[in-house]
């Protein structure tokens, strides 16, 4: 989900802004602990948690991108999208309001 101006996503543009290959957006992640997030991952990238999180380490290291930020709850990840033009955030669709845009719905 997006800021309520924000454009729809492909699924290809989701998985490039949540595997820092992409700066087209800024990614909200939800807790680790989080099953929402694990699925999220594995329906936008196709990789599990901990190819993920060696993939943020890695590119942390180099200096290349930072992992996303961590929001408390869906709660905390729609604010911060409302608030923020250039964020993008995932949430379960039953959790989306008017506060926000739906870019894109995973399988």
């Amino acid at each position: 989900m997006g800021h309520p101006n924000a454009a729809p996503l492909t699924k290809e543009q989701v998985a490039e802004i949540y595997l820092g290959k992409s700066q087209a957006a800024q990614p909200i992640d939800l807790p680790e602990a989080s099953p929402i997030r694990a699925s999220f991952y594995e329906k936008a990238t196709g990789k599990d948690a901990a190819q993920i999180k060696a993939t943020w380490a890695r590119l942390a290291f180099s200096g290349k991108a930072q992992p996303p930020k961590e929001a408390a709850d869906a709660a905390a990840v729609k604010k911060e999208v409302a608030n923020n033009p250039k964020a993008v955030g995932y949430i379960d669709k039953s959790a989306a309001d008017a506060s926000v845009k739906v870019l894109l719905t995973l399988p």
